[in-house]
Parts: C-alpha cells; sequence; structure tokens
C-alpha cells in the first residue's frame, strides 16, 4: 500500500469516528428532556380568555339588574288611589315598574301599580280592589296588595293566583306591611291615609319569582321592531274624563313622557314628575264600570322612543299577558324601562300632536350683499 492510500484510509476512518461521535452525542441529549432545547418552529402560544356573563335583567322593565334581587323577588302589586284631590300627590308611583292606568266609577281612575326591580319604602294611598284587576295581575302572580272592597271583587281577587293581602291581614301580619299616616307623607283623612311599606310586603311572600316579563324589548342599539316605522311625537293627550285627564310630552334628553293631569305636572311625595319610558295606549271594553276586558283583543297604540306605533293587542288566555303587535302581525317591542299602560275606553280619544318639521338642511345661496334687518335712522 502506497503512502497516499494510507493518507486517505486513515482520514476516512476518523472521519467515520467524528461522524459516530456526533450522533452518539446528539442521541444521549435527545434522551433528556430536562436538557432539550425548545423547537421555536412547534412552540405554540395559548392566550388566556376571559369572558364576563353580562349581568342579569330585571323581567318587568327588561333593564340591567346588576345585584339581581329582581330575580329572588316576585312582583308587588298594590292598588294605588288617583282621587283628586284628596290623594295627590302619590308616594312611590313613579318608581314602579309597571303600572296600569283604569277607570272605576264616575270616570274616576285608579292605578295597579307593580313593583319587582325597585321595593320603594312608601307606597301609596293604597284603596280597594275592582273587578277588572285580577285579570291584570293573573299572568305575574306574586303579593296584591289592596285596603277592601265589593264582595265580589275581594272573592275575585282571592281566587286569583296572588297573595291577596288587605290592610287587615297586613296589620295582622305584625310586619308594619300597610299602616295609616305613614311618616314623610301629606296629612290626610281616612281612607285616604293609608300605605303600603314595599319591603315588609315583599316580605310576606309571593310566587312566582321572578315574574315572568309582561312585554318584549328591543335590544339595546336597535330601533323599535315591526314592518312599520311609527310617526314622530311631541305630546299626546289621553282623553280620560274631568279631573282624570293625562298627557304626556317626549323628553328627549331623558327619552321619557313626562306625565301631566289635567294640565299640571303629575308629581308624587318628594317633587319628582311621573315619567315612564314607554306608553302603551290600550283601548279597552268595559262591561259596566270598574269592569274593562283586558282577555281578548283590540286597538293599541305603543309610545315609545318619541315615536307611535299603532297595531292591536291580542290576548286570548287570561293566564298569559297581551301582545303587541303590527298591522302585518310582527311584535312591537319596548325600550327596556318603566312602561304606563292606559286602559282606556274604546270610545274616548287620544290626541297626538306632532313635532315642529326640521329645518332644512340646505344652506340657500347668498348674493354677499349685506342685509338690513332693521331701517336706518333719518339724519
Amino acid at each position: 500500500m502506497s503512502r497516499q492510500t494510507k493518507l486517505l484510509v486513515a482520514v476516512g476512518v476518523g472521519a467515520l469516528v467524528i461522524v459516530v461521535a456526533i450522533g452518539a452525542a446528539l442521541a444521549v441529549s435527545g434522551s433528556d428532556d430536562s436538557k432539550a432545547a425548545p423547537d421555536d418552529s412547534k412552540a405554540s402560544t395559548t392566550l388566556a380568555t376571559t369572558t364576563t356573563a353580562p349581568p342579569p335583567v330585571a323581567p318587568l322593565t327588561g333593564l340591567p339588574d346588576p345585584g339581581g334581587d329582581s330575580l329572588k323577588r316576585p312582583a308587588l302589586s298594590v292598588k294605588v288611589e288617583n282621587f283628586n284631590p284628596d290623594s295627590r300627590p302619590q308616594a312611590g308611583l313613579d318608581q314602579a315598574d309597571v303600572v296600569y292606568e283604569e277607570e272605576v266609577e264616575g270616570g274616576i281612575t285608579r292605578f295597579v301599580a307593580i313593583y319587582n326591580s325597585t321595593a320603594p319604602d312608601t307606597i301609596g294611598p293604597v284603596r280597594s280592589v275592582r273587578l277588572q284587576d285580577p285579570d291584570i295581575v293573573w299572568p305575574i302572580g306574586g303579593i296584591f296588595a289592596y285596603s277592601g272592597g265589593a264582595a265580589d271583587p275581594v272573592a275575585a281577587i282571592s281566587s286569583a293566583p296572588v297573595h291577596a293581602v288587605d290592610n287587615t291581614a297586613a296589620v295582622a301580619s305584625g310586619a308594619n306591611a300597610m299602616e295609616r299616616d305613614a311618616p314623610g307623607q301629606p296629612k290626610r283623612d281616612a281612607p285616604h291615609n293609608l300605605y303600603g311599606h314595599g319591603p315588609a310586603l315583599f316580605g310576606l311572600g309571593g310566587d312566582p319569582k321572578p315574574p315572568p316579563p309582561l312585554f318584549e324589548y328591543t335590544k339595546p342599539g336597535s330601533p323599535n321592531a315591526g314592518t312599520n316605522v311609527g310617526d314622530p311625537v311631541a305630546s299626546m293627550h289621553i282623553g280620560f274624563t274631568g279631573d282624570y285627564d293625562a298627557s304626556y310630552q317626549w323628553d328627549a334628553a331623558t327619552n321619557t313622557w313626562k306625565r301631566f293631569q289635567h294640565g299640571e305636572p303629575h308629581l308624587v311625595v318628594g317633587g319628582d314628575q311621573v315619567a315612564p319610558t314607554n306608553v302603551v295606549v290600550q283601548f279597552t271594553r268595559y262591561d259596566g264600570e270598574s269592569n274593562g276586558q283586558t282577555v281578548g283583543e283590540g286597538d293599541a297604540w305603543i309610545f315609545t322612543d318619541g315615536r307611535v306605533y299603532k297595531g292591536r293587542w291580542v290576548r286570548p288566555d287570561r293566564t298569559k299577558p297581551a301582545r303587541y303587535i303590527d298591522l302585518a302581525g310582527a311584535p312591537i317591542t319596548l325600550r327596556p324601562g318603566r312602561t304606563w299602560v292606559e286602559l282606556l275606553p274604546m270610545t274616548y280619544p287620544v290626541d297626538i300632536e306632532a313635532p315642529p318639521p326640521a329645518p332644512p338642511t340646505t344652506v340657500p345661496a347668498t348674493t354677499g350683499v349685506p342685509v338690513t334687518t332693521k331701517p336706518k335712522s333719518a339724519k
């Protein structure tokens, strides 16, 4: 073997030894996970994701209820007087989630004020039950607080799926759920001086908890549902008679309808004006006095977002609330907030005042000649 051949063999053997050594080193390194270098090409990053559950929604207003109180208690319906001037201003009426205004004898109106998301300390004056009241509260159950009544209405409310609490039962409970001449209220003669206390009345118990919704609500940021766009409204007059005629003015700054009675602001004790988010005029057939028929169907005008949506109310079963639909059958939704329902006799008018027309959006061309606004004085 020549010297050159021996040198090539030696180099080949050396290279083989080096390759084997490197392979062994890699094998040893790969067997020790604790010393392995990360493979950046295969590394993945997992981002922690957090979701915030939306706050619970009060069923009778559609508004957020962060504390969830509305889901832990029933509806509380209180029969509130409206006789002028002995019962005005009322207490706690502006804090009700829903108010039904009904006509009773002599053209007088009274209120069924329904609470769930709030529990005002003082509500009233509390007055007697009428035949139309059981059907109004039948879908929501809960507690119905009142002060006496004729035999037939008392029997009817006692048969409804509510915990009916009159003034006698409230006093007997020992919970101070009702009292005469409540602190902070105007001095009045009986029977206009009886008041209920929200927290104590809730404490007497009722079911279901929570109550079911009475209306369908528009999702935040969405326009009103339905196939019509509604007509703009500045104010409307609800044609109850005498001292009980009511009107509402749209207040765009607060997105509410400010309520007036017989031309005067409808104030509560403390000076706040009643101002619901929605007003529903439900044209109602009355079978005699104090017996409005809220089961069936009829015309309905829904005032929300500064507009009126005309349609129908439909309620074939007293166990369920009325549905409000447009003339094409699509639901008319309400803006989340407090709602007043006017159970207006079918023959009574509703007068609507439209807002003034918007100013033109185009600016007329000018000639550049100054305009004289008043005559020059003679010299």
